[in-house]
């Protein structure tokens, strides 16, 4: 469906081109922490290093057909979650099917219950969402390719502070002419957008700060960042951080998931307050606590952690996301929404326009419970010969998780029956084949690589005590492209599997 790309290089363009893309990245804040199998712990002892973000050499083709597709939708889809995640009763009947064979679902569904029987402190939300979605070439009419959606994220949604940077990585190499002249027709102002997820996903933050409102204690107001320890990726955290704070005057802090404890507390009025531990004279009222921690069962190591998120959830601050929230984002609830012929997107987006749109971004997904569809499931799943169209996907956030193709029947021998339907099985998106260069490690590596485009979304909205939603701000955050060698399955940057990247936008 492309053309040939990208070029070889002489040494001399390629120096070029690297000496550049090196500098740019790391005087822009394009970098991580090295990886330990790059730089030992004992090289850097005080964990002061960087080093470029692993990232694409040239832009990757992508069908402007297909970005269009994918942003047109981001409304709808913040509509979606927020409704899914304002609709206590119909999750449960989601969540109690897995509660007895997913402990880490049954303990973010015991935090809830234990705020719902307290009751609210807040009713406020804020949702910073990412769509993940493939091109996907329907053979029957291989003119017209779509987007096909990988999975929605609700909790720490990452590389959103790096996907503005890459941009303009490319931009730049453009602007210096770093690559080739021969590329002018595809690679071009008109078809490298730019992303603007750093300014947008600060804004929806900013929004949830302002939507809280001043303390009524007098108290300076801060937003949080939860966050892991170690943390390689915070670069991408940092320039939000960065963003809050200088376009909006909205002061941050980061605190691991291992410190909450220590370094917060409810007041009467279960107001979140933070005392830095650099500055033990001052507290802060939390207006907002921002997950990128939680998100996966290895971050809740003792009862400690679980009893951190119940005070943050029993808390005033709005949460993003909520338990419930997270919940919203399970592969479970995305296969009740996509399985064919599925009720149950009408009852979340009753314009029928919008989830017309929605539905034609979902690859097939089914249950393997013991339902109708659920059987037949089990028996592609099983079978040798149709497995390999498939992927097994488990209720968990982050890279490193799935099953792929021949892997799956041996998969499902091993693992107790009672336990399949904690996981979804979804039919393989196929995108078109290209090539492309990633720099990662100090090292280039050359070859087929597939794409995967993920479109933010930010939505703060407000539930009433009669259970009415009320959205204060929906709007699409930007965009994250990353890109991975074609004979690897999994996408994960920071899990050392993806790239980042931009589109290059070309008429297919």
């Amino acid at each position: 469906m492309y053309p040939p790309y990208p070029p070889d290089l002489n040494p001399a363009q390629k120096e070029y081109l690297l000496s550049n893309l090196k500098d740019w990245s790391i005087a822009h804040g394009l970098a991580v922490r090295p990886a330990p199998s790059y730089v030992s712990p004992e090289q850097d002892p005080a964990g002061a290093l960087a080093t470029t973000a692993p990232v694409t050499t040239f832009p990757s083709l992508f069908p402007r057909v297909c970005f269009e597709q994918a942003r047109s939708v981001a409304r709808a889809y913040n509509e979606l979650y927020s409704a899914i995640a304002g609709d206590e009763g119909w999750l449960r009947g989601i969540v109690e099917e897995l509660v007895e064979i997913d402990d880490f679902m049954a303990g973010l569904w015991k935090v809830h219950l234990a705020v719902k029987e307290e009751g609210y402190a807040q009713s406020l939300a804020l949702g910073l969402f990412r769509s993940d979605y493939m091109v996907h070439v329907d053979q029957s009419n291989a003119s017209k390719p779509s987007v096909k959606q990988v999975e929605f994220n609700t909790i720490a949604s990452s590389f959103g502070g790096l996907s503005s940077q890459v941009s303009g990585l490319h931009q730049h190499l453009l602007a210096i002419d770093a690559y080739p002249d021969e590329l002018s027709s595809l690679i071009n102002t008109s078809s490298l957008p730019g992303s603007s997820s750093v300014p947008s996903l600060a804004k929806g933050m900013a929004k949830a700060h302002e939507a809280y409102g001043p303390s009524a204690d007098g108290f300076s107001t801060c937003v949080l960042f939860l966050v892991q320890d170690p943390e390689r990726n915070v670069f991408d955290q940092r320039h939000l951080e960065y963003a809050l704070n200088n376009n909006h005057g909205v002061r941050t802090f980061r605190i691991l998931f291992d410190r909450v404890l220590q370094e917060t507390k409810l007041d009467k009025n279960r107001k979140l307050i933070y005392t830095p531990p650099h500055t033990p004279s001052k507290q802060y009222e939390v207006t907002v606590v921002y997950f990128r921690a939680g998100y996966t069962p290895s971050d809740y190591k003792d009862q400690s952690h679980w009893d951190a998120r119940l005070q943050i959830e029993r808390s005033a601050a709005i949460k993003c996301p909520t338990a419930l929230t997270q919940l919203a984002g399970t592969k479970k609830v995305q296969q009740v929404l996509a399985t064919p012929h599925s009720p149950h997107l009408a009852r979340f987006l009753p314009d029928q326009q919008q989830a017309a749109a929605v539905l034609e971004t979902f690859a097939p997904i089914y249950p393997l419970d013991k339902s109708e569809a659920g059987n037949e499931a089990r028996k592609l799943a099983i079978d040798p010969a149709s497995a390999t169209r498939y992927v097994l996907k488990p209720q968990r956030e982050g890279g490193g998780n799935n099953i792929y193709r021949k892997a799956i029947p041996g998969f499902l021998k091993d693992l107790p029956e009672s336990h399949w339907p904690a996981y979804i099985l979804m039919e393989m998106i196929e995108p078109p084949a290209q090539s492309n260069t990633i720099f990662r490690n100090g090292e280039l590596q050359s070859g087929g690589v597939i794409c995967e485009l993920g479109i933010y979304g930010a939505c703060v909205w407000n539930t009433g005590a009669n259970g009415k939603r009320d959205i204060l701000e929906n709007f699409e955050a930007g965009y994250l492209l990353r890109t991975k060698g074609d004979q690897s399955e999994e996408g994960g940057v920071a899990a050392g599997f993806g790239a980042v990247d931009s589109p290059c936008l070309v008429d297919v």
